[in-house]
Parts: C-alpha cells; sequence; structure tokens
C-alpha cells in the first residue's frame, strides 16, 4: 500500500503525430494497471496529455512506456506531491484533441517562443506585453498573475472566438503576447493559433504556472492566489503545496475560504456558485452521499465518486 508521503502526482503532455491512438490505448491501460497507478490519460493523434498518481517506481515505470511511444521522448513532465491518493480510478481515453480547442493548428512546428519562469516577471511586466491568461474563468478566480487579461472563458475551446472579437482592441499599444497556462499545454496550441492569425511575436510560460510556482520564490513571484489543479487536491501554492481550496461536490466548482463562509454554502451539498440551481431532491441526494463519504473516511475506507477529467 501506498503511505501518503509516496504519493507523487505526475502532471505530462506531448503533442506527437500518433497514426492510430486507439491502438496505443490497451498496452498503455495494461501498464498503468499493473503499476498500480491512478488518474487520466487522454491520446488523441495529436499526442498524450495527463495526470496520474502513485508510487514514484510505479510512476517512473507508467512514464518510461509513455516516452517510448512515438514523438514522446522529450515529454513535458511536471511532479508533485499529494498527502493522499487525489485520483479515485485509472482512465485511459482515446479524443479527438489532447485539450479541446477545436480549431486546427499545429503545436509541433508552430508554437511560440518559450520563456522559462526566471525570465517571465521581466517579460510581463514590459508595458508592451500583452499577458492573457488562456484558462478558464473559475481556474482564473482561484488565482492568476498580476495584470493578465481575463477572457472570461467557461472553455477552452471558446479561445479562438474571444480573441478575434477583442483582436483589435487587445493588441493596441502592444509589440508581443504572452500567454500561461497550468502546465503548458493550452499554451502550446494557443500561441499556435495566435500566429495563424498572423500574431508575429507570441510568448509562453515553459512549463505553465506549475513550473513557475516550483521554481520561482515566493517573495519574487508576481502569481497572485492559487493555481487550480484537475484533480482532489483543487488547487496549489508556491512550491506546489496544497491549497486551500475545497470542491463543490454539486458543481464541482473550487471554493474559497470566504465562499465557505457564506450562507450558501453546505458542505457536500452546494456553495455560492450553485445554491440556487439545485432542487431539493438533488440537495438531499449530495447531503445523503456526503454522509456515506464521512462514514466511509471514519472506517479508513474509500467511497469512490465522480472524478476529474483533465485540462
Amino acid at each position: 500500500m501506498i503511505s501518503p508521503e509516496n504519493i507523487r502526482v505526475s502532471a505530462l503532455y506531448r503533442f506527437a503525430r500518433f497514426d492510430d491512438p486507439h491502438a496505443l490505448r490497451e498496452p498503455l491501460l495494461a501498464a498503468a494497471r499493473a503499476a498500480g497507478i491512478r488518474g487520466t490519460l487522454l491520446l488523441a493523434s495529436e499526442g498524450i496529455n495527463g495526470t496520474i498518481a502513485g508510487a514514484p517506481d510505479a510512476l517512473d515505470m507508467v512514464i518510461a512506456h509513455i516516452r517510448a511511444l512515438p514523438g514522446c521522448a522529450e515529454l513535458s513532465l511536471k511532479h508533485s506531491w499529494a498527502e493522499a491518493m487525489p485520483f479515485h480510478r485509472l482512465k485511459v481515453k482515446v479524443r479527438r484533441e489532447i485539450v479541446t480547442m477545436g480549431v486546427t493548428v499545429d503545436p509541433l512546428t508552430d508554437a511560440g517562443t518559450y520563456v522559462a519562469p526566471a525570465e517571465w516577471n521581466a517579460l510581463i511586466a514590459d508595458p508592451e506585453t500583452l499577458v492573457i491568461d488562456t484558462r478558464n474563468d473559475y481556474e482564473v478566480a482561484v488565482g492568476t498573475f498580476a495584470g493578465a487579461v481575463d477572457p472570461k472563458t467557461a472553455g477552452f475551446a471558446d479561445f479562438p472566438d474571444w480573441f478575434r472579437s477583442q483582436r483589435e482592441t487587445l493588441l493596441a499599444g502592444k509589440k508581443r503576447v504572452a500567454m500561461f497556462c497550468t502546465g503548458g499545454i493550452r499554451c502550446e496550441k494557443s500561441t499556435a493559433f495566435l500566429k495563424a492569425e498572423g500574431v508575429e511575436q507570441v510568448h509562453h510560460l515553459d512549463g505553465g504556472i506549475l513550473r513557475y510556482l516550483e521554481e520561482v520564490p515566493a517573495a519574487e513571484s508576481t502569481w497572485r492566489g492559487e493555481c487550480f489543479v484537475f484533480d482532489q487536491r483543487v488547487a496549489v501554492g508556491h512550491g506546489l503545496a496544497p491549497g486551500t481550496h475545497l470542491l463543490c461536490f454539486a458543481c464541482r466548482m473550487p471554493v474559497s475560504a470566504t465562499d465557505r463562509a457564506s450562507p450558501d454554502y453546505a458542505e457536500g451539498v452546494s456553495c455560492p456558485a450553485c445554491a440556487g440551481e439545485r432542487t431539493a431532491e438533488e440537495r438531499a441526494g449530495y447531503a445523503e452521499r456526503h454522509r456515506q463519504e464521512r462514514l466511509a473516511a471514519a472506517r479508513g475506507e474509500a467511497h469512490v465518486g465522480r472524478t476529474f477529467d483533465q485540462e
């Protein structure tokens, strides 16, 4: 059994050309099951994306399998640690895209310029740099870089239309664009998209917010708040330490300490974002599930419920 202090969480992705992602699924699923890991891995003709957790040696075995896939030797990989297993089960899925934008681009050849975390602050401090947070609205609400533009999108597929509609206003007086996301994958696509739209100087944070929080000391950081992550930790802070946010079971939105002080918050039942959207029957069902979870926890058992999909 994995002890809590030995649970490693590995976020990974790689844009690659898979001729038959379905043929890759079963061997990868078998390797992951044999290693006893949990989490979600997405395969598509454009590559692989996912977050998995387990014992370090077990993760290394699965990561070695992934690196052996066509074009995946240079896998983008970020590790952190969790006090408890952050996933209920293992899922390996084949999708049309490993991160859905809905616009055909080629990050392998057209992505923007990588910017190391140590160089990021200077880039975004330049008044001629337009800084865009490419994540969804609920993620930005948890934390973002000071001065970044929030597109207020509900999903990444909304990003192209948002940029096209706001382009002239956004680029006025700007020489370059710098974009960021959780782990870097959305920026690979969004920078390729902007270049396809004719924007020449496009940059993105190498390794995403997670690498920035890992490498840049808190005293030098321009990050404000926490970073939402797609697992049961909900959010992390500097040094990738566990954050203070919880997750609302009803709507799957992050819940801050301020939200939890609201009369609309009921643990396991509702939060300010969804309190008026659930029927009495639904709320009763959530309350009963939460009660069962607490009983299972008291017995030292896991109560399996809904899980996260990868970003």
